[in-house]
């Protein structure tokens, strides 16, 4: 049995996003940073749901691990009534906080198998804790066998001082605040740091919320990572200057067919990879993959409110009431992708054949 009581966090490296404490789940209010690193203490599922939904907390790793202890939360303050009751529409909440990532669902689902095998309120609450750690911990071990199997397949040799270190740009934030604790393609990208591979990281500013300028530039050099920030707008030069080998980011969703929904723009830079001769890497644990849906057009993708283009915190950066168009994520089609890593493995040029024949 897990210890609920001690988060997997204190086993991460990097800064975290979510602490355990088995009555109660702290978030890093990710919006605030890197100007003020402020946590919130959460006793309930509706809170943990509007967390999710606010973007307190992002990416679709920790999406799924704080929804889960959601879950935990939910069972451990339900009454001694309907307490099933309760913890249903605890997962009802959580499920209808955000739509695209499927970590989220599939967090949940692993939730309400064990909730429904259940026969008492302190085995429900039992249980569903430890289930929520187990998936924190396993999100984490699948961070680091990410990392080897990603240098694995870029054909980087790690056991002599004769490998070339590679310059390498990412967009968005895929590091400790948006998993377990290590990082997904960021996870990537600290291994390569670790293994004394790495030249120099380009991260995309990522409009409109700025997650590789707030998060990620900031993840970056809390830990001695070299970094570099830099406008969306200006990958294209980045790629056309012959330095960058691997364009690296993550997933909030992955289809039978090896298309993949990740942050706005991302499809542009696939695109752009393709031209200029780069590498283009995704790297998502397994639990992105959604083989019920055949491709990409398939994916429900998250539309926010139009403020969030037109004004940064508050400040209006555009004209009152201009339309705009603010999806979430984009779809990249799997034929400009080099490479999924998972922790099962990795599917190079991905299509149907080479995603079922690793997750079935």
């Amino acid at each position: 049995m897990n210890n609920s009581t001690e988060s997997p966090s204190s086993r991460a490296k990097g800064t975290v996003a979510l602490r355990w404490h088995g009555s109660s789940l702290e978030l890093l209010d990710q919006r605030l940073l890197p100007a003020q690193e402020h946590w919130i203490a959460l006793e309930g599922a509706a809170d943990v749901a509007q967390c999710i939904q606010d973007m307190v907390v992002r990416g679709a790793p920790a999406i799924g691990i704080s929804a889960a202890y959601g879950v935990a939360l939910a069972a451990r303050h339900a009454g001694n009534g309907d307490w099933k009751a309760e913890i249903k529409q605890a997962i009802r909440e959580l499920s209808a906080s955000r739509p695209t990532a499927v970590n989220l669902f599939w967090a949940l689902q692993r939730m309400e198998r064990v909730f429904h095998a259940c026969d008492s309120l302190g085995e429900a609450q039992r249980r569903l804790a430890d289930e929520a750690v187990a998936i924190h911990q396993e999100d984490l071990a699948g961070n680091l066998a990410m990392a080897d199997h990603a240098i694995e397949a870029m054909g980087l040799s790690t056991g002599t001082d004769s490998a070339t270190p590679v310059s390498v740009l990412t967009h968005c934030n895929t590091g400790a605040l948006a998993t377990g604790g290590y990082g997904t393609a960021l996870g990537v990208i600290r291994r390569l740091h670790e293994k004394k591979l790495l030249k120099q990281v380009y991260a995309d500013e990522t409009r409109p919320w700025l997650q590789g300028s707030r998060l990620t530039a900031w993840e970056l050099m809390r830990d001695g990572i070299p970094v570099t920030l830099n406008a969306d707008g200006a990958a294209a030069a980045i790629l056309a200057a012959g330095e960058v080998r691997w364009i690296i980011v993550g997933a909030d969703r992955i289809t039978a067919n090896g298309d993949v929904a990740n942050k706005i723009g991302t499809y542009s830079l696939a695109v752009l990879a393709r031209h200029h001769k780069v590498g283009f890497m995704v790297v998502a644990p397994s639990s992105t993959v959604d083989m019920s849906l055949s491709s990409g057009a398939d994916i429900p993708i998250e539309e926010r409110d139009g403020s969030e283009v037109r004004q940064v915190r508050g400040v209006p950066l555009a004209p009152d009431g201009v339309p705009v168009f603010n999806p979430v994520f984009d779809v990249t089609p799997a034929h400009l992708i080099d490479l999924i890593v998972t922790e099962k493995g990795v599917v190079r040029n991905p299509d149907i054949s080479g995603m079922h024949g690793l997750f079935g």
